[in-house]
Parts: C-alpha cells; sequence; structure tokens
C-alpha cells in the first residue's frame, strides 16, 4: 500500500491550505474504503503530533485542541483521498504533515476512538511541508 500526501507550502498567516493524501493497494485484503485515517504533523525538533482523524465512513471526525475549529478532515471514496483543510493558519502549525493509515482498529470504530499516537499506526505517506510565515 503507498500513501502519497501533498499540497503543502508556503502561506502568510491566516490563509488556508488544504492537503491530500491518496491511497493506492490494500492491506491485508482490505481496500482505502475500510480504513480509518489520521493525519499528524512533526514541527522543527519537535515530536509528531496528532491532528486529525476520520473514520472509514466518513461519518465521525476527531481533531487535536490544537487545530480544532480551524481544520477539517473529509474523505472521497471513489478518489481514495483523504483531504485536511487547514484554515486560519499560525505559524505555530509550521511542519511536516504526514497521513496515516489505521489498519488494526475494526473499520467501524469511530474516529474518537481512534489511536492519536504514532504507535498506534504502522501506514504513514512520506509527508508535505507546510509553512506558514508571520
Amino acid at each position: 500500500v503507498q500513501l502519497q500526501a501533498s499540497g503543502g507550502g508556503l502561506v502568510q498567516a491566516g490563509g488556508s491550505l488544504r492537503l491530500s493524501c491518496k491511497v493506492s493497494g490494500r492491506i491485508s485484503g482490505r481496500t482505502f474504503t475500510r480504513f480509518p485515517m489520521s493525519w499528524f504533523r512533526q514541527g522543527y525538533g519537535k515530536e509528531r503530533e496528532f491532528v486529525a482523524s476520520i473514520s472509514w465512513s466518513g461519518g465521525s471526525t476527531h481533531y487535536g485542541d490544537i487545530v480544532k475549529g480551524r481544520f477539517t478532515i473529509s474523505r472521497n471514496h471513489a478518489e481514495n483521498t483523504v483531504h485536511l483543510q487547514m484554515n486560519r493558519l499560525k505559524s505555530d502549525d509550521t511542519g511536516v504533515y504526514y497521513c496515516a493509515a489505521d489498519s488494526t482498529s475494526p473499520p467501524n470504530t469511530p474516529a474518537q476512538d481512534l489511536g492519536i499516537t504514532t504507535d498506534d499506526y504502522y501506514y504513514w505517506g512520506q509527508g508535505t511541508q507546510v509553512t506558514v510565515s508571520s
């Protein structure tokens, strides 16, 4: 399976970006539509931290306190893609953003019950750089 993240770039504080993560292949016979998905980010010199997650159906979402109210996670099953819409960006949002597939939780797990640490995920995208200038 491959996770391809894109959409990062340089933006001024207060601006917006939309990240995408396209998933191809299968994990243990399961296709993208059966995986809960998450976004994490890692600032320079910092640990990777949880940003947002979405259930396999897209019916439930969960956000880290640091982005709640500003970011929105969504998924498009027809395109095998999960998106992260980021609004009102701040300089603290600068970092490399990674998408991750949850291959261990049951497909119908609500987003708020999914893992929020890096140890909970085995499949990762390559990351896309987001830089917010103040």
